[in-house]
């Protein structure tokens, strides 16, 4: 059976071929796909007119690839039993692991990769990539060869991982570390090798810096459209620092030690990125790689120290620019506000900084925290994680934002769209006006994020208000409740007081302090400070329904979708063109929609500012009830504390008028607590008044006499006796005659059944029967002046 990619039915056991995926300077490579177990690997094979030099170098590359094991270089497989009798030579297969991802070269040949790779991707890959050489350069292997179409893409559980293939060039180490025959591809060949000096791993350097420059701004550094002899001879002018030599639309030969602009790098890496391709791109083969701080070689752990940066990306809201800060996981968010006010003007108090969620950054917690969690190393998304910076002493955003500066050949051509350019020029700056309408969109969805995260953190704020507000409102009811169950309890004593005190107990001192107590209460309430600030929240909360139903208030309102698909279009048609149909053009069209799309962001932008303006007002008008809601809150509190103590105090006062009531059972009786010795009333609990002088409404007969009852309970049958003091000097007073304290005796007696008997004769008087017992007792004591009745012999008739 012959080996033929045009027969994809071929089989080998379980094994199908498939298609070819590509064909290299030794022979070609197709997959195969095992039908039972699902595998598929990769087959290269040589071909047959190879010279004996090219076949011992295929050789060589197989016992290469056999021996490495790295993540990041592509793994050899065995070769299944009896695919080698497929060859048509004798030479051996080389099995490999498969890459779906394709070469690098396909996904940098993307139209929307024109302008470069996003950052996310450029991280990754630069970290991948110097992996692999470090390891190769470690098992003295330097691979020569290093280039787009030598690097393919595998998916990995995370991110694309980034592998290198095709070692057929690559040469190992002689014992003194240097090689004199030359291969290469000529695009990305270090210039020893075209001048084919001797070389060492540095030629590996350049390589590398030529692909990264390519993975960062859509085209190689230098001249990547000359030809050899013309490249050699213009390029080496180039100082050490230069990174890029290129042709102008005028014809003029530039030279440069800055990354060109447009790429899709934030400012920092821009920076730092530049500095390391100088190391990389430098033209003497033993300087290049050497940095200042590791010395030669170095290139790679200076390329570590960038992989491992954390930045902390601010967009300005007052300008729309963006500022980036690399950050130590020790500096404090106060170090940060700091540089972020040398840098916008912005004072650190007015700062607030709120990230997507519109959660605002805590200020004892490190600048790291609005990181996303994951080394640098294994990639980062294609959007920046932002923070959003606010100016709390702005009410209103005025709209001040500005599209970016355009590249210089897009101005060139907004200057003059009819001029007429070569393909390749016309391709290079219609891909850069796609590039700044891409920039636009980003812009105003970075704009539009910025816009909803203030609006989700009024919504945070407006949560914690109105949760104040319900527990005010419940407050509120609950001290409205207690204060109308304390007016009328006080308003029923102060109503009972005044109808007993003219045969009762009187006491100024305790009346005036019920009226004070009835007037202190009358201040507790605060109904009309809560029913203002409910209706300045229900008003605030109409505004932000408002704010939500606007479309820019929606996830999906207010994109420049719909302007970036025609300037896409134009670039994809002229870039998929056929080889004949490539001429000379002018950029009218382009011109037309690119300023069809800066209008459109202009417009946007407008409506994000205006929709801004009054989420700021919401807030400040939130921010303004937040301290209102919680005084007030306080100050019920406080009046609920109030109410509580004059409560108690009125009942104890309550009580204390009893116990003086039940002690007068025992003791003088007078017509007023007022006029009981100080010295009877001397605990705290008691109520203080100067004694006075009391009338004596008993009849003189009952002076004279002296009786004593004898009262039996219904339970215990205990005898309670009563005497009559023998001093008449002060008024008629009760009191156990066995020698009983207080007034248990009589509370013993008065609440249990009492039989009521027929009076006596000298006193005539006794309870009826509509009495309670303590009522009677009470009544005994503090009215009629007389002991209770009951079972009773008078002395005065013994």
């Amino acid at each position: 059976m012959s080996w033929s990619p045009s027969l994809p039915t071929q089989t080998c056991g379980a094994w199908e071929m498939k298609e070819r995926l590509g064909t290299g300077g030794f022979g070609n490579v197709i997959r195969w796909h095992n039908q039972e177990t699902g595998e598929q690997i990769a087959i290269k094979q040589c071909r047959q007119e190879l010279s004996p030099r090219n076949r011992e170098r295929w050789c060589l590359e197989i016992q290469i690839m056999r021996r490495l094991n790295h993540p990041n270089v592509v793994a050899a497989r065995d070769v299944p039993e009896g695919m080698q009798n497929l060859a048509p030579n004798d030479l051996p297969l080389l099995a490999m692991e498969y890459c779906q991802g394709g070469d690098l070269r396909k996904y940098l040949n993307q139209f929307e990769n024109c302008c470069g790779l996003r950052e996310g991707a450029i991280l990754t890959l630069l970290s991948d990539i110097a992996s692999a050489l470090r390891y190769l350069h470690e098992n003295r292997i330097i691979h020569r060869d290093l280039k787009p179409e030598n690097i393919v893409l595998q998916q990995g559980e995370q991110r694309l991982i980034h592998k290198i293939i095709d070692l057929g060039y690559a040469k190992e180490l002689d014992q003194g570390s240097l090689c004199t025959s030359f291969v290469g591809t000529l695009q990305y060949l270090a210039p020893e090798l075209l001048e084919q000096q001797k070389y060492t791993v540095t030629v590996d350097y350049w390589s590398f810096g030529t692909l990264a420059f390519e993975c960062i701004t859509g085209f190689r550094p230098f001249l990547p459209n000359w030809q050899p002899v013309q490249w050699h001879s213009k390029v080496r002018q180039k100082s050490e620092v230069d990174i890029v030599v290129s042709e102008d639309l005028n014809g003029t030969v530039k030279f440069s030690s800055s990354l060109p602009y447009p790429n899709n790098l934030n400012s920092v890496l821009a920076k730092r990125l530049e500095k390391w391709l100088q190391l990389m791109l430098m033209w003497h083969p033993r300087q290049r790689g050497t940095d200042p701080q590791y010395g030669p070689n170095g290139c790679f752990r200076a390329l570590d120290d960038i992989l491992n940066l954390k930045l902390v990306h601010v967009l300005n809201m007052v300008t729309g620019t963006i500022h980036t800060y690399p950050v130590t996981e020790d500096e404090g968010l106060q170090r940060l506000k700091t540089r972020i006010q040398e840098d916008t003007g912005i004072p650190e108090k007015d700062q607030e900084l709120l990230q997507e969620a519109g959660l605002a950054l805590i200020p004892d917690k490190p600048a790291t925290q609005c990181i996303s969690d994951g080394k640098p190393n294994e990639g980062r998304t294609l959007d920046m994680d932002l923070v959003f910076l606010f100016d709390n002493s702005k009410i209103t955003y005025e709209t001040q934002i500005s599209p970016r500066p355009q590249p210089e050949s897009v101005s060139c051509i907004l200057q003059e769209p009819k001029r007429n350019l070569p393909f390749f020029q016309l391709r290079k700056v219609w891909g850069q006006v796609w590039h700044s309408v891409q920039a636009l969109k980003e812009d105003c969805n970075r704009l539009q994020q910025g816009q909803r995260a203030a609006m989700m953190n009024l919504l945070r704020n407006n949560s914690c208000l109105s949760k104040m507000k319900n527990s005010m409102a419940s407050m509120s009811q609950q001290l409205k409740a207690k204060l109308d169950f304390f007016k009328t309890s006080i308003q029923i004593d102060l109503e009972k007081y005044s109808e007993q005190t003219e045969f009762g107990i009187t006491s100024d001192k305790l009346l005036l302090a019920w009226k004070e107590m009835e007037q202190a209460v009358e201040l507790c309430g605060r109904e009309n400070e809560v029913k203002y600030l409910v209706e300045r929240m229900m008003a605030l909360q109409t505004d932000i329904v408002d704010l939500q139903r606007s479309p820019m208030g929606r996830k999906q309102g207010g994109t420049l979708d719909d302007l970036t698909g025609p300037p896409a279009s134009l670039p994809k048609q002229l870039c998929h063109s056929p080889p004949d149909q490539r001429t000379d053009g002018d950029s009218q069209e382009m011109v037309r929609l690119l300023l069809q799309a800066i209008q459109g962001f202009e417009k946007k932008v407008r409506v994000i500012y205006t929709q801004l303006s009054k989420t700021v007002v919401c807030k400040q008008k939130a921010l303004e009830l937040l301290p209102k809601v919680e005084e007030v809150v306080s100050l019920m509190n406080e009046d609920e504390k109030t109410v509580v103590r004059l409560q108690e105090k009125r009942q104890k006062e309550l009580w204390n008028l009893l116990k003086i009531a039940c002690s007068k059972v025992r003791g003088p009786v007078s017509g007023s607590p007022d006029s009981m010795n100080t010295s009877r009333l001397s605990h705290s609990g008691q109520l203080m008044s100067q004694p006075s002088t009391a009338s004596d409404s008993l009849p003189e007969p009952a002076k004279k006499r002296l009786w004593t009852g004898v009262g039996y309970t219904q339970k215990t049958r205990n005898r309670v006796a009563w005497s009559q003091p023998r001093d008449w000097s002060s008024t008629l007073g009760l009191w156990p005659s066995h020698g009983g304290s207080c007034c248990s005796d009589v509370l013993a007696l008065s609440s249990t059944w009492l039989e009521v008997s027929l009076p006596c004769s000298c006193c005539d008087i006794h309870p009826g029967p509509e009495h309670g017992p303590l009522q009677a007792v009470l009544a005994l004591c503090v009215q009629t002046r007389r002991p209770p009745s009951g079972p009773s012999v008078c002395q005065c008739q013994s």
